[in-house]
């Protein structure tokens, strides 16, 4: 890995997004190691190039992982990952995309143990936190997980001048709706639909982990 930073272009196969990857991708995967079921099926939202699946994949060999992206010209490079690392527990990727209600899964179409992404929500506008927590809700299994990375501010604020200063930039590309969000902004509407924050984890380079789980509904616990 090269140790210049690229130029920021958070194009899934850009400079950037590889050289961001490869820096934080080992303290991401221990962190999964404490998420993922030794066997079940996990859901990727927003896959890109299909690099961060690809390399979880042969640390769990009982998980079937399912790749998904809004944009269909990234799956081949998707599947050619997955030819190229040899997974066989990968997918043919699905395409969901986070601000468009009519791509997502069915309720009850197929259920996942964990939902993950990586690097999302500050490349996308508010809205798409309203699809993850209804794209959860629909198809997480009962006490379900869902993994979300990346940085956020924390009740308004950010936490490191370096946030600050890639916020900023994100904002002067002038595409609407990037920059970072804030933690709340996931919760909220996760919260709403029955799934909740368990754990705000710090990550190295000012990244957060948030560990949300679907909960029991009300009524629905054994009583004596």
């Amino acid at each position: 890995m090269s140790e210049s930073k690229p130029i920021i272009d958070p194009c899934p196969l850009s400079p950037y997004v590889t050289w961001a990857w490869e820096r934080n991708r080992g303290p991401i995967l221990q962190v999964l190691k404490t998420v993922f079921p030794k066997a079940g099926d996990v859901l990727e939202l927003a896959s890109g190039s299909g690099a961060h699946i690809n390399y979880f994949a042969p640390n769990f060999p009982g998980i079937t992982f399912q790749p998904s992206d809004c944009d269909v010209n990234v799956f081949e490079t998707i599947k050619s990952n997955r030819s190229r690392a040899g997974n066989t527990n990968v997918a043919d990727p699905l395409r969901i995309d986070l601000t468009e209600p009519d791509s997502w899964p069915r309720e009850r179409e197929r259920l996942y143990d964990v939902i993950f992404a990586i690097n999302v929500f500050h490349l996308a506008p508010v809205s798409a936190a309203e699809g993850f927590a209804e794209i959860a809700a629909r198809v997480l299994k009962p006490e379900g997980v869902a993994a979300i990375y990346g940085p956020f501010k924390v009740d308004g604020s950010f936490t490191s001048q370096s946030n600050e200063t890639f916020d900023r930039s994100l904002r002067e590309g002038g595409v609407a709706g990037r920059g970072l969000k804030d933690v709340r902004d996931l919760e909220n509407p996760a919260r709403d639909r029955g799934i909740a924050l368990k754990q705000q984890m710090d990550l190295p380079a000012n990244n957060f982990m948030l560990v949300f789980q679907k909960q029991e509904p009300a009524g629905n616990s054994a009583t004596a």
